[in-house]
């Protein structure tokens, strides 16, 4: 109910101190997410594209809060600056917004191009931790939105890079949602190699962890992973590696070397 009017408020934030403006933009985020499950979602449909399009441009403003008509059109424009900003935490979250409100694809893939930036940085990935943003990626795993399907990838590994922020992730993305959408993907006839190399990067990464061999065996990637191996011409090396490394790290390969060293 009350994020119609955050979006009305939205228009005022050039006139607001801009230590405020992440809290606001904070609330509108957690609001969201909380939305993800229930059913006011698909009623508040207009009302979350709104918000999202307006976090993306920004909100600029002629004039001051209190002037008239007349002194407006002689003031100095006032701008908030959201998915633009160049205070990374104000950046990240209003790119995740985007991501979660918008529909228009050039809006998500720029939002995915400054993910991606973003998340070569420890504090960006920090964020993307602090902020909770596997199911916000996983949104948009899907083989319907090809281009965006690969830049969704390219923000998860990102996070796969060794780092601090590691096994957090590893753990984030250690769930039945996550191995799910894993599965759709494989089962997609003719999958893009690149996105087959992605996603095959983000599984070795997984099967690392002991407890996620039931996950794997749950959706029957593994049997996927297998088939994947037996048929995947050999020039595919980078791809092959991966194959082999997975089902070695789950007990279901032979070792060797190049399996074996990815696995440490």
């Amino acid at each position: 109910q009350l994020l119609p009017v955050v979006a009305e408020q939205l228009q005022w934030m050039p006139f607001v101190n801009p230590k405020l403006h992440m809290p606001v933009i904070k609330f509108i985020y957690w609001s969201i997410r909380q939305l993800d499950t229930g059913m006011q979602h698909a009623a508040m449909t207009s009302t979350m594209r709104r918000l999202g399009e307006e976090v993306f441009k920004g909100v600029a403003s002629k004039g001051n809060l209190h002037s008239s008509p007349e002194q407006s059109n002689e003031g100095k424009s006032k701008s908030a600056a959201f998915f633009k900003s160049s205070f990374m935490p104000l950046r990240f979250l209003s790119t995740l917004i985007v991501l979660k409100t918008v529909t228009q694809a050039d809006y998500l893939a720029q939002a995915f191009d400054s993910l991606c930036i973003d998340l070569k940085t420890d504090e960006g990935k920090s964020l993307f931790l602090e902020y909770q943003c596997v199911p916000v990626i996983l949104s948009h795993l899907k083989i319907s939105s090809r281009g965006l399907l690969s830049s969704a990838l390219d923000g998860l590994l990102q996070m796969t890079m060794e780092s601090g922020s590691l096994q957090p992730f590893l753990e984030a993305c250690s769930n039945e949602s996550f191995f799910r959408t894993c599965s759709v993907l494989l089962r997609t006839p003719k999958l893009d190699l690149q996105i087959l190399e992605k996603l095959c990067v983000i599984l070795q990464k997984l099967s690392r962890i002991k407890s996620n061999k039931k996950m794997f065996e749950l959706f029957t990637l593994h049997l996927m992973i297998q088939e994947l191996q037996r048929t995947t011409h050999p020039d595919h090396a980078f791809l092959c590696i991966n194959l082999n490394s997975i089902l070695f790290n789950l007990g279901l390969a032979r070792n060797n070397s190049l399996a074996s060293s990815l696995s440490t």
